[in-house]
């Protein structure tokens, strides 16, 4: 059973979670610093580890935070770019606990000799991928959200330091060079004085100057921008005789192709060298010519990365090991508040400028108003701020001798914003919530355009092309206030908004009209009911088979929902208590949006019910989303880990470390044909 506390606490940690990814990988505007976003996400991790049942498909520890955006074409990884493990202990023992990991996971002994590892930089920049086919770059695209990234080859073909054509005579058929596109700290200097001069604007800090490049529409742009890149790993590869068979070994292949890799790094055995190399680039991490915000370590054969293999959105055979973040005083001179896609009113200090880690620093989040409490910040106060690598700061504390006298009142959220600075609707802070909330809802325009973004994205109701750029003119100009007013959007309205063309225009009123056809979890998941993610969704219309009876269900009935507790279940009473969210739902209806309704399966049923199974590998007929629907179907439920709770691993060809795991467990193993035999007796 558990706890309704740690219950709640995992449902505000993934909402808290994604809102950053988003902030993060899709805006490319950090709200928090990477120190206290992997706090954040630890903290989740240790939650899920401790209570399995608690592992949704839509948690941030279920896959690669972030998404690809609308503005450029998509394209599909050929190997995911997979995001690693962040290792914040920034002492010695950072890199010792990772060698034992490593050791412990390959069984080795005391007795054994030293794992060999490959020790590299950690860059602040942006990730890329470069697709060779024949040594020619035909493609250049982000990482995206791990799967699907965006095209940036025109962009990308502007950095000087990425080679248009490998040089040698004999390429391999296919090679993805996968690396960081960045900017020297002396061009980033020079570049924004060349800027000042010309009355121009300048650029944030190298980071984002990067980042902001590689994204920027006109490629004429990017060209003017001093950007540099560094590779540090593969992807796809294919037809290359003798292949390199360590990542050392990999990156001076690269070398000899004319791809620039940082001399920085360094082949080490065990834990020791791995301290050294910690260190040593420590002393020297100031007088680089570039950012950094610690240094990675790889297990170097590439046999034991893949024995190593994965969990679930990490390798086990890499880590980034941080630094200590870089600190500095400054005086808050206001504090004021941003409204998110919730509601969520968070408070954000405005700081004197200081410069803290290479990035001039004007703001810093103060999370919500216990934190504010607890730090006891105040208009005039000297802080100190540490910079963890992103460009929102955080204020690890107040130096109370230096406080103003007379004393500065202490900061009160609902005093000093008893309405929404946004849509001037009142402002509640809910027992047992840290958060203070607009009570706004889908009025509220800073609501109003994520909720739209997220009622459009792919696993609610799929509008294809409508991405941040055209909700915001679609919002700015009045044009769309709820969900419901993107149905009656008509091809003009559309081809007169900024990078419309009627063609543009015409497919995206297409991909409007086609979402009306959608399923009652999708449906449910698009409406944005807090703590209602899209597993959750699939449940409650398993359950309830129809949106009029989830509607009319007391908190009772919902809490006889698989994995739905009282705060699920208040959060989905109260959506459907207002009514202006009814009236959407309403309007939606009127306007065609339909799915197919059942009576519903008020009782779990199935032969799966109560089942949990974990897929691995490539079945011989059934994709992987088509056997997850049909095991649902079944009453079972798919988890993405191993565990000795796992009924059973359904397993196809190249089954990797699951069904090792499977078989160390003793957890009974399915082919596809004896899923398929198992989902057969259900009816029988």
């Amino acid at each position: 059973m558990v706890p309704t506390e740690v219950r709640a606490r995992a449902a505000a940690l993934r909402e808290e979670i994604e809102r950053h990814n988003y902030a993060y990988y899709v805006l490319d505007a950090p709200t928090i610093p990477d120190a206290e976003y992997d706090r954040l996400f630890q903290e989740l991790q240790a939650i899920e580890t401790a209570y399995p049942e608690l592992v949704t498909p839509d948690s941030p520890t279920q896959r690669v935070g972030g998404q690809a955006l609308d503005a450029f074409p998509k394209v599909r990884h050929a190997v995911p770019m997979l995001s690693i493990r962040t290792e914040t202990d920034t002492s010695e023992a950072g890199a010792r606990a990772f060698d034992a990991r490593v050791r412990k996971e390959l069984g080795l002994t005391d007795a054994d000799p030293p794992v060999e590892y490959h020790a590299e930089l950690k860059f602040d920049g942006l990730a890329i991928n470069l697709r060779y086919e024949a040594g020619v770059l035909v493609l250049a695209a982000t990482r995206g959200d791990g799967e699907t990234g965006e095209v940036v080859t025109q962009n990308v073909r502007t950095v000087r330091a990425v080679p248009l054509r490998l040089r040698t005579a004999h390429p391999p058929a296919v090679l993805e060079v996968r690396g960081e596109v960045y900017m020297r700290r002396d061009d980033f200097e020079r570049y924004n004085a060349r800027q000042r001069a010309a009355g121009k604007p300048t650029l944030v800090n190298p980071r984002n100057g990067a980042a902001g490049s590689i994204r920027q529409l006109d490629p004429k742009v990017a060209a003017q921008r001093p950007l540099s890149f560094f590779a540090y790993g593969l992807g796809e590869v294919r037809g290359w005789p003798g292949a390199p068979e360590t990542h050392s070994a990999a990156l001076d292949a690269l070398v000899g192709f004319g791809v620039p890799v940082c001399a920085e790094r360094r082949v080490c055995h065990g834990a020791d060298e791995l301290v050294a190399f910690h260190a040593e680039i420590a002393a020297r991490r100031d007088r680089l010519p570039f950012d950094i915000d610690g240094v990675v370590y790889k297990v170097n054969r590439f046999d034991l990365q893949r024995a190593l293999g994965f969990v679930t959105r990490e390798p086990r055979w890499a880590v980034a090991h941080k630094y200590p973040a870089q600190e500095q005083l400054t005086v808050v001179e206001a504090i004021d508040v941003q409204v998110g896609r919730t509601g969520i009113l968070t408070p954000v200090a405005r700081l004197a400028p200081v410069f803290v880690g290479g990035v001039t620093v004007t703001n810093a989040t103060l999370h919500n108003q216990d934190e504010i409490d607890r730090k006891d910040v105040r208009v005039g106060d000297t802080v100190i701020v540490r910079r963890a690598g992103d460009v929102i700061p955080e204020i690890v504390g107040v130096v109370r001798e230096r406080r103003p006298r007379p004393e500065p009142p202490r900061f009160d959220i609902l005093q000093h914003y008893p309405t929404c600075p946004e849509c001037g609707s009142h402002v509640v802070r809910l027992e047992g919530e840290a958060a203070v909330r607009c009570t706004g809802g889908l009025y509220c325009p800073a609501q109003r355009k994520q909720a739209l973004l997220h009622f459009a994205s792919r696993r609610a109701m799929d509008i294809e092309g409508l991405g941040d750029k055209l909700v915001d003119q679609l919002v700015d100009r009045g044009l769309v206030q709820t969900p419901a007013d993107l149905y009656r959007l008509d091809q003009a309205a559309l081809a007169g908004l900024e990078r419309m063309a009627d063609k543009s225009a015409a497919n995206l009123r297409a991909a409007i009209e086609a979402s009306k056809s959608t399923t009652l979890a999708r449906f449910i998941f698009a409406l944005g009911i807090r703590n209602v993610g899209e597993a959750t969704a699939k449940d409650l219309a398993r359950h309830f088979g129809s949106l009029d009876a989830l509607i009319a269900a007391t908190e009772a009935d919902l809490m006889a929902v698989r994995d739905v507790g009282p705060i699920v279940a208040q959060s989905i009473v109260q959506f459907f208590r207002e009514p202006h969210n009814l009236d959407v739902v309403r309007k939606l209806r009127d306007a065609g949006v339909h799915w197919p309704e059942d009576a519903g399966v008020q009782q779990s049923a199935g032969i799966l019910a109560g089942k949990t199974l974990v897929l691995t590998g490539t079945l011989p007929t059934l994709t992987r989303e088509n056997a997850k629907a049909m095991i649902e179907a079944a009453g079972g439920k798919v988890a993405g880990s191993v565990s000795k709770k796992t009924d059973y691993v359904v397993a196809g060809s190249e089954a990797g470390s699951k069904l090792a795991k499977a078989q160390a467990l003793g957890v009974p193993i399915l082919d596809e044909a004896g899923l398929m035999a198992l989902l057969a007796s259900a009816g029988k």
